[in-house]
């Protein structure tokens, strides 16, 4: 029964993987994706996100996104928010980081700058 459970899990978390907007640390970016780590190195819990629009990021991600993988089919943009305005920073394509600079400032991430400064 054990066993039976544990590939279940493991099944489920192989699926969420797959699902736009899809938490958890088991997650790892799908094709379309760009996913979020809370720690270095792609560990701890996880946030994903698939254009197009705006998301805010999630699962304890937003301004401790510490890695992240794209696989995301176009740019996407990192958006942080400061008192006066906001900052962006492009993720293209198959970009990735163990241990993203921007660790501390991801509040969201959309399919376009929105208006932001580069940053």
């Amino acid at each position: 029964m054990k066993r039976l459970s544990a590939t279940l899990l493991t099944l489920a978390a192989a699926a969420a993987a797959l699902v736009p907007g899809t938490t958890g640390a088991q997650a790892a970016s799908g094709p379309g994706q760009v996913c979020f780590w809370t720690e270095p190195g792609m560990h701890g819990q996880a946030w994903c996100y698939a254009p197009p629009g705006y998301a805010e990021a999630e699962n304890g991600t937003q301004r401790h996104a510490y890695s992240f993988e794209s696989r995301a089919g176009q740019s996407v943009y990192a958006i942080s928010y400061t008192v006066s305005n906001c900052l962006y920073r492009e993720i293209r394509p198959g970009d990735y980081s163990d241990n993203w600079e921007w660790a501390q400032k991801l509040d969201g991430v959309a399919d376009n700058t929105m208006g932001c400064e580069p940053g």
